[in-house]
């Protein structure tokens, strides 16, 4: 996140007990009539610096939405995301877009200092919310939002972009379907040079994507446990510019992530191992983002040779076809839109909720301690 100016927002607002179940059962009631209706959702985007205009841009092209507000404290700056001849609101008053009955959803696109208080204003507005990665700055405050969305029965969505690629869809079909087998590693590297951010770490900053990536992939009775993580300023930024870490699964398998601000070169790669194929995402070759190896180890079972046969003997090693799958080519960005219209039409959670941000979160924290321990094993929330 870049240069994302802190938008306006109302100070959250405590109801008595009584007062506060009438008013979500009068909310809910209006609720179900607008998510019910087939006409457009009304949407306001809170932010209009680096993510903002890409959100607003695929509000618009929606026909599920209709984008009603762009809020930001610079309104000239929110006026020129728009485009002069735009009919969408340019705003700072936050209060009043929450007012508005006619917005039914809010997005924001703001550093993640700021979730907590606009996505929590809006949740008790009794707008739907898509929140841009990380959900929250804190595991502690994402909690908080997924608590006041699952009260009030509104959707919440973090938008975990690369999740809504072709080509993440396409492998996480090919984990869940059990094409590959049992997963034995999982290696990302996310490597660029820039940009080096003054108040997060080069973990906070990129490593949420793969995280959320892994979170997406992983089949059911699968997940991560523990994480260690070391990281290196060799620079002098202030943190760390270099990260590493690795991630025990429950079932024994092991998941690795690099991210690196200093890289000349940028490499954006995730291989998936598994106990019958192999897979290759490339996200820098729009000609093969995916290829899938049946290459590989096995290990014989014990009782398949002789007692006097040597322990080496159990490994054997194969070497089949590459097989590149046939990956389409849409925006994640449309997708992840149509994503938030369907959950919040429908009442199902959405690929990517607000768990989903939270278990990411646990990891990003559990990763920073880690750090601060020079790399000591840091256990993971067993409810997450």
């Amino acid at each position: 996140m870049v240069d994302q100016p802190r938008p306006v927002h109302p100070g959250a607002h405590h109801d008595s007990g009584g007062a506060r179940n009438g008013g979500l059962l009068m909310d809910r009631r209006k609720r179900n009539q607008v998510t019910q209706s087939s006409e457009p959702l009304g949407v306001a985007v809170v932010g209009a610096g680096y993510w903002g205009p890409n959100l607003v841009r695929n509000f618009q092209a929606s026909e599920q939405f209709r984008l009603r507000s762009l809020v930001d404290l610079d309104v000239d700056r929110a006026r020129r995301v728009l485009g002069g001849y735009s009919t969408v609101e340019a705003t700072s008053d936050y209060a009043a877009v929450l007012a508005d009955p006619d917005v039914a959803a809010v997005a924001v696109a703001t550093p993640a200092g700021t979730h907590l208080d606009i996505a929590l204003a809006a949740l008790r507005a009794g707008k739907h919310v898509l929140v841009e990665k990380p959900l929250a700055a804190t595991y502690a405050d994402g909690m908080r939002l997924v608590a006041e969305a699952e009260e009030r029965g509104l959707t919440l969505m973090c938008d975990h972009t690369y999740c809504y690629t072709p080509a993440v869809g396409r492998i996480r079909e090919l984990v869940h379907s059990g094409e590959l087998g049992e997963i034995h590693f999982v290696d990302s590297v996310r490597i660029n040079l820039g940009l080096v951010q003054k108040d997060i770490d080069v973990l906070w900053d990129l490593a949420p994507h793969d995280l959320s990536i892994l979170d997406f992939i992983l089949p059911a009775g699968v997940e991560p446990v523990a994480v260690a993580a070391h990281g290196a300023d060799p620079i002098g930024a202030g943190q760390a510019c270099v990260a590493y870490l690795t991630l025990t699964l429950s079932t024994g398998a092991i998941a690795h992530v690099h991210v690196n601000w200093l890289s000349p070169t940028k490499v954006r790669t995730t291989m998936v191992g598994g106990s019958k194929r192999t897979l290759l995402w490339d996200d820098l070759n729009p000609l093969q983002r995916v290829s899938v190896y049946d290459r590989g180890v096995d290990m014989a079972a014990p009782q398949e040779i002789g007692v006097d046969e040597r322990r080496d003997m159990l490994i054997s090693y194969r070497s089949g076809d590459m097989v590149a799958p046939a990956i389409g080519e849409k925006e994640a960005l449309r997708s992840m839109v149509d994503e938030f219209a369907d959950s919040i039409r429908t009442g199902r959670a959405p690929l990517t909720d607000g768990r989903a941000g939270l278990r990411v979160l646990d990891i990003l924290e559990a990763a920073s301690r880690s750090l601060e321990f020079k790399g000591a094993v840091v256990g993971l929330r067993a409810e997450r």
